[in-house]
């Protein structure tokens, strides 16, 4: 079982500072590195903290990776300092104190998921105190953390948003119950006795929370406020499920990435617009092009879906480390695109379709698995969906679907859902039951990684 700790703003502010001091008396300074490859404590958000707020870079490595995996991105990171052992973490809480700014002074350092090819570290630089302040406000003036807040951490913290919500809610005053990992029924008992104010959840823990066998009938989260979710779509039916049992207005939705936030969908938007992830935030426009197809070529797609493109402010500039090229391939002056396929509606409204490189050309027509999956996964007795293509001679790609159910009648509403909701290109000419399908750490779908998981090449 996981273990769970409490952790306030004032013990924080404390332990920040002595785990920056331990690193400055090492001989590091301003923009020097400071690998951590650990799962989620308290620890590990004072250390991580502490080091942003007198400048040094923290770069979140993936702790669930073998170390072979793990020390490849250490040498593409190029530390001056690795952490990747709890005793190491440890003797950081007996530093000198030492002076912090009031915010972080840089997003920490988080490589890609590497869904979609070679993980890339993504990175903000240094910013100076005055940025810092602005970053910090903007997300401030979305999550509106306070200092009666006790935020529920339940995604591991090499994931960005873990860091965002446990950064906001510590320095504003507030306080974390910090799961070591994501368990149910763990999430469930601190729900019930620690009444947090504050969650954020991806779609696949918010669905494993519905299905503990303890949760009872009508049971309701009364204490929290927000309960975020992101990561990846959320099925219509586990949203629906989840908003029953949270109070009116507390279930919100964003859609960004490890490099930038792009919207946020309060709950009245989506109860109006079923499926949107919201509209741009404050300080940004979104605007969506033809896609650029993984041959090269742009395509026109008359449903209106395309490449999305968002302006981003100046605070929110990112690169990615040591690859200039594809950090010149993500921008175009202000805006950034990280490939993500979607539509908007003539109100501002966005929905995704899914990623570039999941496109499916089918007989030179354009399939969005995203869409197909938002269909099949509203079906009784379908826990998960993941529409990918495979080789077709006919077709030049074949629309497949693999699927983890508990109804053995479930490939026949499948099916019948596909006929009734898709047009004819649309619909799988496959069907592939599974036990499960592979996941990142943070519970991301790897939607390019099924056909191996398949055994299907």
């Amino acid at each position: 079982m996981p273990t769970v700790e409490l952790l306030h703003a004032a013990d924080a502010e404390d332990r920040q500072r002595r785990a920056a001091g331990a690193l400055l008396a090492r001989g590091l300074v301003r923009g020097d590195r400071v690998a951590f490859a650990l799962g989620s404590s308290a620890d590990l958000i004072c250390a991580v903290l502490g080091a942003a707020r007198v400048g040094l870079l923290p770069v979140l490595l993936n702790a669930t990776l073998t170390p072979a995996e793990r020390d490849l991105l250490a040498e593409d990171a190029r530390p001056t300092v690795r952490i990747f052992d709890p005793a190491a973490l440890a003797e950081l809480s007996d530093g000198p104190p030492t002076d912090l700014a009031p915010y972080p002074l840089t997003r920490p350092m988080h490589y890609t998921s590497g869904t979609t090819g070679r993980p890339k570290g993504v990175t903000t630089g240094i910013w100076d105190e005055a940025t810092a302040r602005t970053v910090f406000e903007d997300e401030a003036s979305v999550w509106h953390f306070d200092r009666d807040d006790l935020h529920m951490v339940c995604s591991p913290m090499y994931h960005t948003v873990s860091i965002r919500f446990s950064a906001g809610t510590l320095l504003s005053g507030g306080s974390l119950a910090i799961l070591s990992r994501f368990d149910a029924p763990t999430a469930l008992d601190v729900i019930r006795r620690q009444h947090p104010t504050t969650a954020f959840l991806v779609p696949t823990h918010l669905q494993r929370i519905l299905q503990c066998p303890d949760l009872v009938a009508g049971e309701t989260f009364d204490s929290l406020r927000l309960l975020a979710h992101a990561g990846a779509p959320c099925p219509e039916s586990v949203k629906r499920a989840i908003m029953e049992r949270v109070r009116p207005g507390g279930v919100w939705e964003f859609y960004g990435s490890t490099e930038a936030q792009f919207t946020v969908c309060p709950p009245e938007d989506w109860l109006e617009h079923p499926g949107t992830v919201g509209r741009a935030r404050t300080g940004r426009r979104l605007f969506v092009e033809p896609v650029d197809t993984p041959g090269g070529d742009l395509v026109d797609d008359p449903t209106g879906n395309g490449t999305i493109w968002c302006d981003l402010p100046d605070f929110a500039r990112f690169s990615y480390w040591g690859d200039e090229e594809a950090t010149r391939r993500a921008w175009r002056g202000p805006a950034c695109s990280i490939g993500d396929l979607g539509r908007l509606s003539p109100d501002g409204y966005l929905y995704l379709t899914g990623r570039r490189h999941d496109l499916i050309i089918s007989g030179g027509v354009n399939v969005y698995p995203a869409e197909i999956e938002n269909v099949l996964a509203a079906v009784d007795g379908v826990t998960e969906v993941a529409v990918f293509g495979l080789p077709d001679e006919q077709w030049g790609q074949r629309v497949c679907v693999a699927f983890v159910a508990t109804d053995a009648a479930a490939e026949d509403a499948l099916r019948t859902a596909a006929s009734d909701r898709l047009a004819p290109y649309k619909r799988p000419k496959t069907y592939i039951r599974v036990g499960d399908l592979p996941h990142t750490a943070t519970g991301k779908l790897m939607r390019r990684a099924v056909p191996e998981h398949l055994g299907l090449g």
